[in-house]
């Protein structure tokens, strides 16, 4: 079994958030989709989207919802 990250983004399985986080996680990956989101101090293209989706968690500040391992 293996573990989905991207199922994380849509709203029933995110954490209880607000406006300001999802605004902050669609600009993010809106960013990624046009191709300008870069990563960190190398500056380097995010071509992955299991990476954008971890950025635009960690800078709006979410935490993963957890999952129990089977």
């Amino acid at each position: 079994f293996k573990e989905n990250f991207l199922m994380a983004t849509s709203r029933a399985q995110l954490p209880k958030t607000t406006d300001k986080k999802r605004g902050k996680i669609s600009k993010v990956m809106r960013e990624y989709k046009s191709g300008k989101l870069k990563s960190g101090k190398s500056n380097k293209k995010v071509v992955n989207k299991k990476q954008a989706i971890a950025i635009a968690l960690s800078e709006a500040g979410v935490k993963k919802k957890k999952r129990r391992r089977k």
